[in-house]
């Protein structure tokens, strides 16, 4: 029988890419850190660990298990958690699934406002990437999503099975520190997001469309934060591509500079069709499509 602490060593290991120090971190002793990953190893039926590499590095098998680990611990945590909180039984609840800039910049103003339409909620918020943030809409884990919009991008949901309304509007902006900035014929490193990821396919997208900002990709963050490649713009490491949103004051200030022209936004409320509550229904009517 599999047990649930094998995946959570599993994904120490994975991030630490070190035996010991994942073990020390997991406050077990090496070898029996060991012996639990040979059982899952054996659970699973392939080998997850490249032994023969330093530092200690993921087969491709375990690559592909790990995603199923992440996935699997989020849901068992979600669902715990479900059961442990016991919020007012006369509060309505509402749970949103939503991008991590979303969840930073439009989400508590857009609660603000739903509260003063349908009155106070018990709200549940997941900042997560746009593929886990799919993945909790479709399993019926959340109420909503809030997610980015483009015509250059593809949403992964059946138009017959979701719907949405469009509840605001940003854009996507290269943007570079003001202390390296020259002009915009100069070619600037380019801070790129993974391939795989709703912002990478946006900023790809806005970066063949664009004339003026001239770029070589020195840097690839392997995540879909936003908010990581604005701390390395601001470090003058070259230029990003980020929602206007997240960077707007800085551009105000004048700590950062626009180098090319604005990719358009739209941002996007689904549900799923069928899932509704009275709280739901009355938040959903209450968001007039702009």
């Amino acid at each position: 029988m599999m047990d649930i602490k094998w995946l959570e060593d599993f994904l120490v290991l994975a991030r630490l890419q070190s035996f010991s120090k994942a073990a020390e971190e997991r406050n077990v002793t090496q070898s029996a850190f060991s012996r639990r990953i040979q059982a899952l190893e054996l659970w699973v039926g392939v080998a997850l660990i490249d032994r023969t590499r330093y530092p200690a590095s993921l087969t491709a098998e375990g690559m592909l298990f790990r995603e199923t680990a992440k996935d699997t611990i989020r849901l068992l945590n979600t669902g715990k958690n479900n059961l442990q909180r016991q919020p007012d039984d006369r509060m309505p609840t509402v749970s949103v699934a939503a991008l991590h800039t979303i969840a930073i910049t439009f989400f508590p103003l857009w609660l603000q406002k739903i509260e003063d339409e349908v009155g106070q909620v018990f709200s549940r918020l997941l900042s997560d990437d746009f593929y886990n943030c799919i993945s909790a809409l479709s399993e019926g884990e959340y109420d909503f999503l809030l997610c980015f919009y483009n015509e250059s991008m593809e949403i992964p949901l059946d138009d017959n099975a979701y719907s949405y309304k469009i509840v605001g509007f940003d854009s996507f902006v290269p943007v570079i520190s003001k202390a390296i900035y020259k002009d915009n014929d100069t070619v600037y490193p380019l801070l790129s997001y993974s391939e795989n990821s709703l912002l990478g396919q946006l900023s790809h997208s806005a970066q063949s469309r664009t004339l003026h900002v001239l770029t070589e990709e020195r840097h690839l963050n392997e995540s879909a934060m936003a908010e990581a490649l604005k701390h390395m713009v601001f470090a003058g490491h070259g230029v990003a591509w980020l929602p206007k949103s997240l960077v707007s004051k800085e551009l105000q200030d004048g700590q950062i500079v626009a180098v090319g022209e604005e990719l358009p936004l739209e941002i996007r409320l689904y549900r799923k069709m069928g899932r509704r509550s009275a709280v739901t229904e009355k938040i959903w009517r209450s968001q007039s499509s702009r």
